[in-house]
């Protein structure tokens, strides 16, 4: 016999276990059907672990720069990479449990198993069923009916005609985190978020690293001064960038590869990162059986994440939209907000902070240059990291902060980060947009000194010609 429940939720990642969890605060019956484990890419497959992995790259660069700080430097030291990873999946399975923890907590279901979504059958009249097959084989297929479903299913790294994925040579961000040891080559196909910041961390870890770009800067999202300020960045750390390159072809040589480069000379590695994107995981969920609209790009949901069967929502990298783990969060909540009746706000997805933890990091919330309207007037502050005595003091003080300003209505339009704890002091510009704050109320606001933080408070004036130490 068919089980009931108010919702439903296909996949228990970022976006999916946030939404239950505040569906289940709500007093909604709730279930998950996870096919891997509770947290999904973020927590497993990307966010957390690639962190994990920046931070041990950070600290062997502090290693290495330890003289400049009057510490001698041991210059045996070594990398144990396997401590690394066992590092890295320890705070994978501390927060694993936690999330574990809090779905019980909320009394939420938790069903290991996939999802397909059945149409209007025996079982209810309208689409939205779920049958779900459990990953213990000894379990007999379930059939769950929801009042509501929430499709979060995530998505999965996109692979290249001419470089076949087989996570042994030619490795998927997937592959990357399961490597037992360093390579002592990478060629890196990507010079998107992923593949910088696996460049910065394998290039602090001690790996010669190229990457190849077929467009003609890195990070194509972010202003060209962050991309012309990354790429000497890295090429001063010894990172080969190829920008406006292809990879044409991938021959194999004894245990290495070797790459055929449009305009370029061959290399030879050791190993070869794809690193062009994710899809969005919405094959072999059912969606057939529904008039669910949806294609390469993604499940099709209008602002409330309501797809064209209006109780079945989607929400996360599995829709058109930006696809960060805060982005699927808070799409979970505006989706249960929506479907419980309240008034929901509509997300304003260019005031959403963007976050690349390579080092140098880079963050940015709202427009940049070149993504101003062409309506708007504006007058753009900047401060250098150079005249930040914090930075100075922490050792790093190459970067700035941007901060663009409407001329016309005073509001605080964008602000840009490329320099030490960039991806932490975002968040004090994006509370700022999120509050309506003007720059001058941004600059005039005491900041602590020395913090880092006061750059953003200089660059925020300068946008006045008001700035104190520049």
């Amino acid at each position: 016999m068919a089980k009931q429940t108010d919702l439903l939720i296909l996949g228990g990642g970022t976006g999916g276990y946030v939404a239950a969890i505040r569906a289940a605060q709500k007093g909604l019956d709730v279930t998950i059907v996870e096919k891997y484990k509770l947290g999904g890419t973020c927590l497993h497959k990307g966010c957390i672990p690639t962190k994990a992995l920046l931070r041990s790259a950070e600290v062997a660069d502090t290693v290495k720069q330890a003289e400049l700080f009057g510490i001698n430097n041991q210059s045996d030291y070594s990398v144990d990479f396997k401590k690394v990873q066992n590092r890295k999946q320890e705070i994978i399975n501390q927060l694993h449990k936690g999330v574990e923890g809090l779905c019980k907590k909320n009394k939420i279901t938790v069903l290991e198993g996939t999802g397909a979504i059945l149409g209007p059958s025996i079982f209810s009249p309208v689409s939205g069923a779920v049958a779900v097959t459990f990953n213990d084989e000894s379990l007999e297929e379930e059939i769950i009916v929801p009042k509501y479903v929430i499709i979060a299913t995530g998505s999965s790294p996109k692979s290249l005609p001419n470089l076949k994925i087989d996570e042994q040579t030619i490795l998927s961000s997937d592959g990357m985190l399961e490597l037992t040891e360093l390579p002592e080559s990478i060629a890196i196909v990507g010079g998107g978020v992923i593949g910088v910041e696996w460049a910065s961390l394998l290039n602090s870890l001690g790996v010669q690293v190229t990457i190849v770009e077929f467009l003609d800067r890195l990070l194509i999202n972010e202003s060209k001064a962050v991309s012309r300020e990354l790429k000497k960045r890295f090429e001063e750390a010894g990172i080969k960038v190829l920008l406006s390159s292809k990879v044409q072809d991938a021959t194999k040589v004894g245990d290495k590869l070797s790459l055929a480069i449009d305009g370029q000379d061959s290399i030879t590695v050791d190993k070869v990162m794809v690193a062009i994107g994710r899809q969005p995981n919405v094959n072999g969920i059912g969606l057939q059986n529904t008039s669910v609209e949806f294609d390469e790009k993604g499940v099709k949901v209008n602002e409330f994440y309501q797809t064209t069967e209006d109780h079945i929502y989607a929400i996360g990298d599995c829709i058109d939209t930006m696809q960060l783990a805060h982005v699927a969060m808070k799409e979970g909540e505006l989706a249960v907000s929506h479907l419980l009746g309240e008034e929901t706000a509509i997300l304003n997805y260019t005031n959403v902070p963007r976050c690349v933890y390579t080092t140098p990091e880079i963050a940015s919330v709202g427009y940049v240059k070149e993504t101003v309207p062409a309506d708007k007037k504006v007058k753009i502050g900047s401060f250098s990291f150079a005249g930040n005595g914090k930075a100075l003091v922490y050792g790093d003080a190459q970067g700035f902060v941007e901060v663009i300003r409407d001329e016309v209505t005073d509001d605080l339009l964008g602000v840009t980060i490329i320099g030490p704890h960039a991806t932490d002091l975002i968040s004090e510009a994006s509370t700022a947009i999120y509050l309506d704050a003007s720059p001058i109320e941004l600059g005039e606001a005491i900041h602590p000194h020395p913090t880092l933080s006061e750059a953003i408070q200089e660059a925020a004036l300068d946008s006045y010609k008001l700035a104190i130490h520049k």
